[in-house]
């Protein structure tokens, strides 16, 4: 497995609100900066809680994300990787409801041959004037 494939097995697992492959990508001592609700998620055990609260808020919809302007930078034992990440909410029927952007920063590591990821940071940028979070670029 190379760093790349990390972001194949997230879109997947988000599209398929599958939490166990989900977690399959994170350290068990994963330390996140998110976007949502709360300043940051200690552990594996913290953040899959988080998963799956958003699954469950979906309800019969689904996410689809998407990955652009990727930028990958692997020194052999320590992996980083820049990104912007959209996620479009589909419903059971197919249909793009709605949209948001963010930026995304993965600090991935190998260990015993796996790269797992023990740092994400996620971010949108605020509006000077109006100190609203800008979701989309």
């Amino acid at each position: 497995m190379e760093p790349e494939e990390l972001i194949q097995i997230y879109k997947t697992a988000v599209l398929k609100k599958d939490l166990e492959a989900y977690a399959s990508i994170f350290d068990d001592e994963v330390y996140v900066f998110d976007t949502w609700q709360q300043w940051n998620y200690v552990g594996l055990a913290a953040w899959l809680e988080m998963a799956k609260a958003w699954f469950t808020l979906l309800g019969t919809d689904h996410d689809s994300v998407t990955f652009e302007d990727i930028k990958i930078h692997n020194s052999g034992e320590l992996a980083l990787i820049i990104a912007i990440m959209k996620f479009t909410a589909v419903s059971e029927e197919g249909e793009d409801l709605r949209f948001l952007q963010n930026r995304l920063t993965w600090v991935a590591r190998k260990m015993d041959g796996t790269w797992k990821i023990i740092h994400q940071h996620t971010s949108s940028p605020v509006d000077f004037e109006t100190m609203q979070v800008i979701l989309t670029r």
